[in-house]
């Protein structure tokens, strides 16, 4: 075992010899490991940092939270046909009525026009200050609780607004910033201008998480009773639909305590049959969406994603490895006499191998390890300066570690193999 230690202790420092000496070499030799490396961890800093913020955005919504539309990023990320979508039939208030009556496992139904089409946009003016154009939604009293969107200040409007088509609004936070956050105004209270009409503002939504930390339009919205919506905007957004005859629709709900998610799908979706007349053996004219059906959508993509990055870094490792295999071939044939005296003195072929695997993997690790400073350095460039998300699990450093000395090991097996199967004597003939 001490000899053993020793070998390897004195293998440790001739690769490590070699290296210091062949500066210009080794930095070649290495240089498509390093590249192939941080581009594997670099990239998983951000594909992992964007991946977290885009679920803290999915979950944000709720794991309970169930939407019902005419079709969305299901239907498509199934494969139909976009003219098959098109025949379904628009929901409408009264499909959300019908789930609130006759569904058993739903306890909150929040129904949102200007959600399930083509957004109704509107500018929103405040004294000499406007926006630019924002989504308006209509909805019920139940859209802060359906949507788990927090509010920053001020209240949700309530039940009596939305029955007596009252002109009240909750801002979202874009709009509330540049009209009122800038100048320290309280917006509550306030007369603003949507279009043509004027609504007071009863409360102000908190910031909502976006993906990447990136201002995706996330906050520019206003949120009006759908009842409001439909006497104000209502012909506004079948011009908008231009050839529609409805207003965009999108039902939201939440199950009842103790019910299943997937039980109160099933009752949804028996209702929603009803109300449409499907048969037995007649698909669903409708798309019911969770949290899990979005986490399901973006796995797929994101392996996608993850699968192009590894074939690409894959690319530049085998490119640095055949550059290990290259140079090893060229020090085994410098080293010709050297390999001969050893095994004068005794040193076994077994010895002679693994002493030039080493090499080759201590250059490699070498590279590896250049490399995750390299991507770690660039991932927390990349944050510091847009405050893009990063992350770096232990595991991104021993994947980049392994893989470098994997390559060393792979590509320096033939010089070593040829090193080790040197004959003695006609290595000493060497010039």
């Amino acid at each position: 075992m001490a000899i053993r230690a020793g070998l390897i202790r004195e293998v440790v420092i001739m690769a490590f010899d070699t290296v210091r000496t062949n500066k210009m070499r080794s930095a070649l030799t290495i240089l498509g490991v390093v590249i192939g490396i941080t581009s594997i961890v670099g990239m998983t800093a951000m594909i992992r940092g964007f991946d977290q913020s885009l679920r803290d955005m999915i979950g944000a919504i709720g794991p309970n939270t169930i939407f019902v539309q005419r079709f969305g990023v299901t239907s498509f990320a199934g494969g139909a046909e976009m003219r098959d979508l098109l025949k379904r039939p628009n929901l409408t208030v009264s499909d959300s009525r019908a789930i609130e009556e006759m569904s058993e496992t739903i306890q909150l139904v929040d129904i949102e026009l200007g959600a399930g089409g083509p957004p109704t946009t509107r500018r929103v003016f405040y004294g000499a200050q406007k926006t630019r154009p924002l989504v308006v939604f209509g909805t019920s009293e139940n859209f802060a609780e359906g949507t788990r969107i927090p509010i920053l200040a001020g209240r949700f409007f309530n039940g009596t607004e939305l029955q007596y088509r009252k002109n009240v609004a909750v801002i979202g936070n874009a709009p509330y910033e540049l009209l009122f956050g800038t100048a320290g105004i309280d917006p509550i209270g306030k007369m603003i201008r949507i279009g043509s009409e004027r609504f007071e503002v009863v409360g102000v939504f908190d910031k909502r998480p976006a993906a990447g930390g990136f201002n995706l339009g996330q906050d520019d919205f206003v949120t009006i009773p759908y009842t409001a919506y439909q006497r104000i905007f209502g012909l506004n957004a079948v011009r908008v639909a231009r050839n529609a005859t409805f207003l965009p629709v999108q039902i939201a709900l939440l199950p009842r305590d103790g019910v299943k998610v997937e039980d109160a799908i099933a009752d949804v979706e028996r209702v929603m049959r009803i109300r449409h007349g499907l048969r037995l053996d007649e698909p669903n004219d409708f798309d019911i969406v969770t949290q899990d059906a979005f986490l399901k959508l973006w796995d797929q993509i994101s392996q996608g994603t993850f699968f192009a990055l590894i074939v690409i870094s894959s690319i530049a490792l085998m490119v640095g490895g055949i550059g290990v295999m290259a140079i090893m071939s060229i020090s085994v044939t410098e080293r010709t006499r050297e390999i001969g005296v050893r095994k004068a003195l005794g040193a076994r072929r077994a010895e002679i191998l693994f002493q030039f695997l080493m090499e080759a993997a201590f250059l490699t690790s070498l590279g590896g390890l250049i490399g995750i400073l390299l991507g770690s350095g660039i991932g927390w460039g990349v944050h510091l300066i847009s405050g893009f998300p990063i992350s770096l699990p232990w595991w991104s450093f021993a994947i980049g570690l392994s893989f470098s000395a994997s390559v060393g090991i792979f590509f320096g097996m033939w010089p070593a193999v040829k090193a080790s199967r040197l004959d003695p004597i006609e290595a000493l003939r060497y010039e």
